[in-house]
This record gives C-alpha cells, structure tokens and sequence, in this order.
C-alpha cells in the first residue's frame, strides 16, 4: 500500500478532514503512505477545506496545511491503492466511473470503523452546524484508526 484517497462531494468538508487525520495518524506510526483527497464533483476546485472542518480539526490538533480542492480525475483510479469514499452516493458516482480491474479499490472509508456497518455513511456537515463536524471528525478518526490496524 502506497497511496490512498479520500473522497466526498465538494472536497471541502469530509475527505479534508480525513486527509487531515489520516495524514498525521501515518506519520505518528512511521508509515509511509501517500495521502490525498478529492471530490466527485468539481464545483470548489482549488478552494482550501471548509473553515468550520478546519476550526473542528484544528482543535483537535490536526493540520490542513497544503490540502485544496480537486476533482476526482481518471488517472487516480490507476494511481491510488485504495479509494476511500465517505457516502454511498460518491461510492456510486466512483463506480460509475471506475474501469473494471480497479472497481476492487473502491470502499467506504467507515468499512474500518468499529460499529460498522451501524455507522455506514460519513454524512454532510455542509448545511448543518457545529455539532455536524463535530460528528464527522468523530467518525473519520474511528475509521482512519481502523484503517491504520489494516494498514499494520
């Protein structure tokens, strides 16, 4: 394993933070993997992470340094080991797009959460407040750990 992406919507919100998280939870344990993170749609390319996701992470000591915005692009489904969505919906939009003999890469991030498959989906905090990236942070750590034993 050498690359993974994260990836929701807008890429502001959700796979932000997992980048974010899963980043330092690979330095903190001396494995050297590739981390990025994008979206399925384009509408925020080059925007950096939404402020409320990078406050909530912040706070819990996580840096968003050098993370912008970027469209999923044909080329990362041959790039990437492992592509890690957030959501059914980007799930199917990656499948969707995906040729055949990398469908297998293809998974959702909370696959590697401990009540899986009770926390299936990471859901949106874009319309919501506080308590939603509060959520989302909870969730992405619990599944970037789990995605860390694997990964040891």
């Amino acid at each position: 394993m050498k690359k993974l992406l994260f990836v929701c919507l807008g890429n502001i919100c959700r796979s932000p933070t997992a980048h974010a998280v899963m980043r330092q939870k690979l330095a903190y344990a001396g494995i050297n993997i590739e981390v990025e993170s994008a979206g399925t749609s384009a509408s925020h390319k080059g925007e950096t992470p939404d402020p409320r996701s990078v406050r909530q992470g912040m706070q819990a000591g996580y840096d968003f340094s050098g993370i912008r915005s970027r469209p999923v692009q044909e080329r990362d489904f041959a790039d990437y080991d492992l592509i890690l969505a957030m959501d059914d919906d980007n799930l199917a939009a990656l499948q969707q797009r995906c040729p055949p003999m990398y469908q297998h890469k293809l998974q959702l991030l909370l696959q590697y959460h401990p009540a899986y498959p009770q926390y299936r989906e990471v859901p949106d905090p874009y319309y919501g407040g506080a308590k939603g990236f509060a959520l989302v942070l909870a969730l992405i750590e619990q599944g970037c750990e789990g995605l860390l034993q694997q990964l040891r």
